[in-house]
């Protein structure tokens, strides 16, 4: 089952959350979203009403508040351990109180505690976080408003879960969720997609820089609201430098201007053409019960675990002659298909489709630390880099654990990672990609899946950026303290983020410049930006919460790596930028006591947990150990394509009538075929290697080559729709493939 914010227990008990109202503001790269909750206590008693949902585990929360009436509280940021107590005081005196706080186990995870509520009054529960949007295969910058909370699995021996979900089904879920977005870009807006309906985007000015859209009225919140944004021409590098706080003191990250630098490398293309492709690929596969649960409630047939073995089909078709991998699986328990890691071939790699094909979701829980301590402990394959590729859909319970992991490995391993299924922890996920200099996907359907598939993959080809400095160019009396973590990885195309605090004194017409150098395979590059030191209008603090996110983010990695030593000196650097700031951090949580209510709540409190909406178990997804969690549905959109990988021309087969269109890009086939064309798949006789219930263009890719070949046989010609003797007609004069 899938769990989403929700309203009915399944005792019948009322609840008293009644609506959500979020609005989303994106300018650029960057999104702010103010969410509004609305309680209401229907009830005779007093309530405690308590929430436990997902945010995005990037996000930077920096604003929580009540209103009462005529009465608006604003919370305070308070070591977490001084707010619990202060909140459970205020319950004990009868006062109004309010308490919001990250999980321990995971920044994902916020718990949002409604105390004293008394019968027949009302409260709106106003929050607000910022957070950056991934660039995405297709160029979209991905916004997503997590309604799914999957039940996180706890390893034997881990620290339980601190806070319990409760669940009811997704049908008595009554309240729907209303959510606008308003967009502006220096460049103008091309499109805005969405897995949810929405009403037609609406431009607010001529040239097309400025958009709102809104979802349909009468929405669920029983799915993961995504919001996918297209710009003309984009992605170009950038600055924004934003003024500190007048009331911060100056010298501090509050008071001081912030500059935050937004680079895209492009990589010389004599450098990149001239590389050869070589590496070292494990794949590490989540074979845990959940993985057998539903992608989403609209296509059932379609399971995590067989979304994982499409994927994994796609890169296994798609790596490079010579290279070494090895594949493993894990649960309770974990496998592995070779003693260690083949060289790739025609051989190697059927007997390894053989195997995977025979996978099932069948080893328990989702302990993923035992099979990455193992493959870190592997001696490493000279002259081929070790590229760890996870697949899971993140129902982990030790996050931080695994993300320190990935970290303490980043120097010989890069770890990209496929979040399988709605729900998959954005912790988990971007945090073992970061961690480990690689890059995230998140896969919830069939949609976009190749693409995202071959992006990380061309990513992992890529060799290692190394030596990476990065160096300003500021008036005398200005200099810049870098607030980023080190750049572990840049990737061609893909944006580089830098954070800085600039201190001293500038006219506003002066200018600096920051550059990054590098060396990719022995040959030096760099990329320069010069922008205005004159800070931006009407950006409030949304730089500076980032950058303090960053900052807290950081300290809170070391804090953990010092632990043993009991070292508490991080811990209060940490509590200290959490209160300056405004941001929660793992240390802090948001407290507000409304102690101008008059007089105390009398009568005995009831706790009534808000609860998160699960869809009805199906055949196959049974977890004795956990509930069991499917996906909710969201439309399916057209992959445009798979990126070419090697070194020959593309197959276009995007006239193939195979619902929806693709292209295929393959790396060794140097013909076209133009003879799929008008292809009707739904009378057919297959033969017996060809199972025609699967997407075409995979049925496509399980008959290639280890060399990007295919060969002219009945098999083929069946996926096609065509005789031999019309593939074979249309075959261009210039063959490099073996169709024979």
């Amino acid at each position: 089952m899938v769990n989403c914010c929700g309203l009915v227990t399944d005792r019948k008990e009322p609840v008293p959350l009644k609506s959500i109202d979020a609005q989303l503001e994106v300018k650029d790269h960057v999104a702010t979203l103010v969410s509004t909750l609305n309680y209401e206590n229907k009830e005779d008693k007093p309530l405690e009403a308590v929430f436990v949902f997902p945010l995005p585990g990037d996000a930077a929360v920096c604003h929580f508040s009540a209103q009462i009436g005529e009465t608006h509280i604003v919370a305070e940021v308070k070591e977490k351990q001084q707010a619990q107590e202060e909140y459970d005081d205020a319950l004990s005196s009868g006062q109004q109180a309010f308490l919001l706080e990250e999980s321990d186990e995971s920044p994902d995870i916020f718990s949002l505690k409604v105390g004293s509520l008394p019968p027949g009054e009302s409260a709106s529960i106003r929050l607000e976080y910022v957070t950056e949007l991934a660039v995405q295969a297709d160029d979209g910058l991905r916004f997503c408003l997590p309604a799914v909370l999957n039940h996180r699995y706890h390893p034997q021996g881990s620290e339980g879960p601190s806070v319990q979900v409760t669940s009811v089904p997704a049908s008595l879920v009554p309240y729907s969720l209303s959510f606008s977005a308003q967009v502006s870009s220096p460049r103008p807006i091309s499109k805005i997609e969405s897995s949810c309906s929405l009403e037609p985007l609406q431009y607010l000015n001529a040239d097309q820089t400025q958009a709102t859209v809104k979802l349909v009225a009468g929405h669920k919140f029983d799915r993961d609201v995504e919001l996918l944004i297209y710009y003309k021409d984009a992605h170009q590098p950038s600055a924004v430098v934003e003024a500190g706080q007048a009331s911060a003191k100056p010298g501090s990250l509050m008071g001081d201007p912030v500059v935050m630098v937004s680079l895209y490398p492009e990589f010389p293309q004599s450098v990149m053409s001239s590389l050869a492709a070589c590496g070292e690929f494990v794949f590490l596969v989540d074979r845990s019960g959940s993985m057998s649960c539903p992608m989403n409630n609209s296509t059932p047939q379609e399971t995590r675990i067989s979304s994982a073995k499409d994927t994994l089909l796609l890169l296994l078709k798609s790596l490079p002659m010579g290279c070494y991998f090895n594949i493993y699986s894990f649960g309770s328990s974990f496998e592995h298909i070779f003693p260690t890691s083949v060289e790739y071939s025609e051989k190697t790699m059927k007997e390894a489709l053989e195997k995977v094909e025979k996978m099932g979701s069948n080893l328990g829980g989702t302990e993923i630390l035992r099979p990455l301590k193992h493959i870190y402990s592997q001696a490493c394959i000279p002259k081929h880099p070790r590229q760890v590729f996870v697949f899971t859909d993140g129902e982990v319970g030790n996050t931080k654990e695994v993300t320190d992991l990935v970290k303490k490995n980043a120097g010989s391993h890069r770890c990209f990672s496929f979040g399988i299924g709605e729900g998959a922890s954005s912790a988990l996920i971007n945090g073992m990609a970061k961690e480990g200099g690689g890059h995230a996907q998140f896969i919830t359907g069939a949609d976009r899946m190749q693409p995202k598939e071959m992006q990380s993959l061309r990513f992992a080809l890529q060799p290692a950026v190394e030596d990476i400095s990065v160096s300003w160019g500021l008036p005398k009396g200005v200099s810049a303290t870098v607030l980023s973590p080190p750049i572990k990885a840049i990737f061609q195309g893909q944006r580089s983020l830098i954070y800085a605090q600039l201190t001293g004194q500038s006219s506003e017409e002066a200018g600096g410049s920051v550059t990054v150098k590098y060396s990719l395979a022995g040959h030096p590059s760099q990329n320069q930006l010069h922008f205005k030191l004159k800070p931006a209008e009407d950006s409030g603090l949304t730089v500076h919460r980032l950058a303090a996110r960053t900052v807290i983010r950081s300290l809170e990695s070391e804090e953990r790596t010092r632990r043993g030593q009991q070292d508490e000196e991080v811990k209060i650097k940490v509590v200290e930028l959490s209160i300056q700031s405004g941001v929660s951090s793992c240390f802090t949580a948001f407290i507000a006591v409304n102690k101008d209510s008059g007089k105390a709540v009398q009568g005995p409190l009831v706790r009534r947990n808000v609860p998160t909406a699960f869809l009805p178990q199906m055949m196959g997804c049974s977890l004795p150990q956990r509930p069991v969690l499917m996906a909710c549905s969201a439309p399916r959109r057209l992959a445009r394509s798979i990126v070419c990988v090697g070194s020959a021309p593309p197959v276009d087969f995007q006239s193939m009538d195979c619902s929806p269109p693709r292209r295929i890009h393959s790396k060794e086939m140097s013909c076209r075929s133009n003879a799929a064309e008008a292809i009707d798949y739904s009378e057919r006789s297959y033969p017996k290697s060809v199972q025609p219930h699967k997407d075409p263009l995979l049925q496509l890719v399980s008959l290639q080559k280890a060399s990007g070949s295919w060969m002219l046989d009945e098999d083929l010609t069946a996926v096609l729709g065509k005789t031999k003797e019309e593939v074979e007609k249309a075959k261009p004069e210039l063959v490099g493939c073996s169709l024979k």
